[in-house]
């Protein structure tokens, strides 16, 4: 079986990360990767609301996927794409046209 390349990307509402959450989460997902054999190529991460989806780390992510840059997505929880059900939708609807799968360690495959 090859192994799939894998983007970790970590989100938080609140502007500033004053408990390490974001390290934890990080760690979380590095732990979860080395578990399902995926190899981490890259990472990007964000703070603050997410109600919107111009933040810089989810348009790293759209940008890696784009450039074929990695297979599998890596978040600790389907919220930390977005709030929103349907903008989350088609955000990973778009990933999957790019060929890309998205998985966490809680829910599994994210299915759309």
């Amino acid at each position: 079986m090859d192994i799939k390349s894998a983007w970790i990307y970590c989100s938080i509402g609140a502007p500033e990360d004053t408990h390490g959450i974001l390290k934890g989460q990080y760690e979380r997902l590095e732990t979860y990767a080395a578990q399902m054999d995926f190899a981490v190529v890259g990472s990007s991460q964000d703070l603050g609301s997410g109600l919107s989806f111009d933040r810089p780390g989810l348009q790293s992510v759209l940008e890696a996927a784009k450039n074929e840059s990695f297979q599998v997505l890596l978040v600790d929880s389907v919220s930390r794409i977005g709030q929103d059900e349907a903008t989350i939708k088609t955000f990973v609807k778009k990933l999957i046209s790019y060929s890309v799968t998205v998985f966490s360690p809680l829910e599994g495959k994210i299915l759309v």
